[in-house]
């Protein structure tokens, strides 16, 4: 009779166990507002930590907690350029002779050309 029972079923993908006589983890509910004005709660252990932010479930936009702060943003290096780097190997006087032999150059071939 037992074999009957389970005949059918995708053993395995589904728990026949119930939430019956078990002691679930204590859980907080936080609530969060993204930026285009919905509102959610997600459930968290109550030992967890709680994150400021949360990628809101309709939209995907970061939603901040509703009893919380922006956090504050981390102060990072200005990310360097091409010419920060530049200035750091070389002088300005250096990149002006540069500058020269390479227009030279460029007049000399054209010189050639025209000929």
């Amino acid at each position: 009779m037992a074999e009957r029972a389970l005949r059918g079923t995708r053993l395995g993908a589904t728990s026949y166990e119930n939430d019956r006589n078990t002691d679930l983890a204590p859980r907080q509910e936080v609530d969060y507002t993204c930026t285009k004005g919905h509102r959610f709660t997600v459930t968290l252990a109550a030992e967890a930590e709680v994150p400021m932010t949360w990628e809101c479930r309709s939209c995907g936009a970061t939603a901040l907690r509703v009893d919380g702060e922006l956090p504050q943003a981390k102060k990072g290096k200005p990310p360097r350029t091409h010419w920060d780097m530049l200035m750091e190997r070389r002088t300005v006087e250096d990149l002006e002779e540069v500058l020269a032999e390479r227009l030279e150059i460029l007049r000399a071939g054209r010189r050639r050309r025209s000929a």
